[in-house]
C-alpha cells in the first residue's frame, strides 16, 4: 500500500483514535464481569497528544501493538506501556492527566504521581532506553500503539483481559478496535507489525488479513510479570527476536 506523505501524519492519526473512541463510546454498556472502564485518551489526551505529536510525525516501518491499557501504565500516563518515570524521563512526555467519571477506589488515577511501577512498561520501554539513549532514534523507523484503548476492571480492582468480556460484547469491541488496527496501519505505511504478547500478534493477522492489507506480522513475548517466561529474562529474548526481526538495525539509524 502506498506510503503517506508526512504532512501533519501526527494530526491524521489523532483524528482516527477520536473517531474509534467516538464509536466505543456508542457500544451498549459492559455488564459483569466489568464494574468499570477507563477511557485515557479522554481524561489523559493531553499526554496522549503530546506523545503522537512528538514521535509520529513520519510514516512508520514498524508497529509495535499492544493489547489495551494497564492500570499503571497507560492508564495514568496516556502512553502506551506508559510507565510513569519512563515516559517522563526518557520520553519527555508531559500534559495534564485528569481523573475519569467513574474511578474504582482501588485503582485511583494519580497521573504524574503514580509511584507504582507497571513491570509491562518499565520492561517494554527499558530495553529500547537501554537500546537507544536519544528517543529519537527508536521512533524515527517504529511507533507503539494499543489494538484497544479501553481498561476494564472487575469489582475486585483487577484488571480484565479483553479474552474475561462477555463474548457478544467482545466481538463488537474487537471489530471496531480491528478495523481502526488496519486504518492505522494503513496511515502510517507500516510493513511490519510487532505484536508485544499472542493476542496482540492474533488480533493483527487476523485484522490486517480482513482488510486485505499484505502486511507481515510477528510477535515478541508480552513482559508481563504474570508471565513465568518473561520472569525468567524478557528483555534477552526480545532483544534476541527483535534482531531475527530485522528490528534491531533500524534503531538509532
Amino acid at each position: 500500500h502506498p506510503v503517506p506523505s508526512p504532512g501533519d501524519l501526527a494530526g491524521r492519526f489523532l483524528r482516527l483514535e477520536r473517531e474509534q473512541s467516538a464509536l466505543l463510546e456508542e457500544l451498549p454498556p459492559f455488564g459483569a464481569p466489568v464494574s468499570h472502564v477507563y477511557r485515557p485518551l479522554d481524561y489523559a489526551w493531553e499526554p496522549h497528544r503530546d506523545f503522537v505529536r512528538r514521535y509520529c510525525r513520519g510514516p512508520k516501518r514498524v508497529l509495535f501493538l499492544g493489547m489495551n491499557p494497564g492500570p499503571f501504565g497507560m492508564a495514568q500516563t496516556g502512553v502506551p506501556f506508559g510507565e510513569t518515570r519512563h515516559v517522563r524521563e526518557w520520553l519527555g512526555v508531559s500534559g495534564e492527566v485528569r481523573r475519569p467519571p467513574a474511578e474504582h477506589p482501588k485503582r485511583p488515577v494519580l497521573g504524574w504521581s503514580c509511584r507504582r511501577s507497571e513491570v509491562s512498561g518499565a520492561r517494554f520501554w527499558g530495553l529500547f532506553r537501554s537500546l537507544c539513549p536519544d528517543p529519537r532514534g527508536f521512533f524515527r523507523h517504529c511507533f507503539v500503539h494499543n489494538h484497544c484503548p479501553l481498561l476494564f476492571l472487575a469489582p475486585s480492582g483487577r484488571n480484565l483481559a479483553l479474552a474475561e468480556l462477555p463474548p457478544a460484547q467482545r466481538a463488537r469491541l474487537v471489530a471496531l478496535c480491528d478495523r481502526a488496527l488496519a486504518r492505522a496501519v494503513e496511515l502510517l505505511g507500516v510493513t511490519l507489525v510487532v505484536g508485544v504478547g499472542g493476542y496482540a500478534r492474533q488480533r493483527a493477522r487476523r485484522a490486517l488479513g480482513a482488510a486485505g492489507l499484505a502486511v507481515r506480522v510477528e510477535g515478541i513475548p508480552h513482559p508481563s510479570p504474570r508471565s513465568a517466561r518473561a520472569n525468567r529474562g524478557w528483555e534477552e529474548e526480545a532483544r534476541a527476536r527483535l534482531g531475527e526481526l530485522g528490528v534491531l538495525e533500524l534503531l538509532g539509524e
